[in-house]
């Protein structure tokens, strides 16, 4: 079978780095057209800079990466320094990006991408706020319909919010942007904090990676070391979660996962919960399904996959 096409729109943040390293290591499953950046857990100068440095950290020079939206849609920014440190991928020290950064737009870039496949043969991949994939939607909606699916780090229900009582990040960012993508039509892939929290890079998983003795599984297991400090504070956890990384290995070995096909809308409105994920988990509503929404996960199986494809690198 060949692999998949998928654009990764992405805010890294050190499980970003870690989600478009698992990526690029598997090019048998995945083949990453392009990657998009876009203001989030840091402003936009530094997540465009952070995907750069984590294509040479990978060896992969020849990824294109470009910049998006610098601001969600109506309100502003809203960032996690506070997690991930101030450039966003603190923990190890990494050279600045040789690599260019692309002149067009990402928004531009992914319209265009999605002109020129095939219908159906692209997937979309955000890992952060959701700003430039509605942007693209508002501006060229014939392209709605030719996606192939979103599989998506963001939301919460059960595990209620991580930046508010009632909301994820990524989600209370650009709720407006979500809302977008949540009403489009598209088949969705949700990797809520209901599932990542069970993604836990306990000692021994981080041991693992420091083991593999190269640049990648050093600078990885550092930036881990890096931000459990705020989750094993937070939540008294064995460890940090890996958030983003289920979105690839969703494509890589989707048996890992487990969900149901439901409804979720997006809280735009009020004070006490936007940006949370309603999510008809019991099926209580009459709405129609839009989402699988993702419970479920083989810890084991994730780290042992991330752990060997980290080592190709």
């Amino acid at each position: 079978m060949a692999p998949r096409k998928i654009i990764i729109d992405t805010d890294p943040g050190q499980d970003d780095a870690v989600a478009i390293l698992l990526a690029l290591a598997s090019p048998e499953e995945i083949e990453v057209l392009g990657i998009t950046a876009v203001a989030g857990n840091v402003p936009l100068d530094l997540t465009s800079k952070n995907a750069r440095i984590i294509c040479e950290l990978a060896g992969k020079v020849d990824v294109s990466v470009f910049a998006g939206c610098d601001r969600p849609l109506g309100r502003d920014l809203v960032t996690a320094e506070h997690v991930h440190g101030k450039t966003g991928l603190d923990g190890p020290d990494l050279p600045d990006p040789m690599m260019p950064l692309q002149d067009q737009h990402a928004v531009d870039y992914i319209i265009d991408t999605l002109d020129t496949e095939d219908a159906g043969t692209v997937t979309l991949c955000p890992l952060g706020p959701l700003t430039n994939i509605a942007t693209a939607f508002q501006r060229a909606p014939e392209i709605v319909e030719k996606v192939q699916q979103i599989v998506l780090m963001g939301g919460a229900y059960f595990e209620v919010g991580n930046i508010t009582p009632a909301a994820e990040f990524n989600i209370y960012v650009d709720p407006e942007a979500a809302d977008i993508v949540f009403k489009s039509g598209v088949d969705i892939v949700v990797m809520p904090l209901d599932v990542t929290h069970k993604a836990l890079v306990t000692k021994p998983r981080n041991d693992g990676f420091r083991a593999l003795k190269t640049p990648v599984g050093v600078a990885v297991a550092e930036m881990t070391d890096f931000f459990e400090r705020f989750d094993k504070e937070k939540y008294g956890s064995a460890g940090a979660p890996l958030h983003d990384p289920c979105v690839t290995a969703y494509l890589i070995k989707p048996g890992l996962f487990t969900g149901r096909h439901i409804n979720v809308e997006i809280e735009t409105a009020s004070e006490l919960t936007l940006g949370m994920t309603v999510a008809d988990w019991w099926g209580v509503t009459d709405r129609p399904a839009n989402a699988t929404f993702i419970g479920g996960i083989d810890a084991d199986g994730f780290f042992d996959l991330l752990t060997d494809r980290l080592a190709r690198l």
